[in-house]
């Protein structure tokens, strides 16, 4: 995530099916829970700044 480029508006955390990252007002989200994510991609999509990334792991 680029702390930079967030804007704090809580897009990402919202859409997220899973509910991997958390957000307290007037902060960036954070990852809460790595291991719950499945790799839709939805808080990328959504982001209007382009400042998350997801990233895929292999395993």
């Amino acid at each position: 995530m680029s702390e930079k480029n967030c804007k704090q508006c809580g897009i990402c955390s919202y859409f997220c099916p899973k509910k991997v990252l958390s957000q307290t007002v007037g902060h960036c989200p954070t990852v809460e829970a790595p291991e719950m994510c499945i790799g839709c991609k939805l808080c990328q999509m959504r982001c209007p700044d382009f400042a998350i990334e997801v990233e895929e792991v292999m395993q």
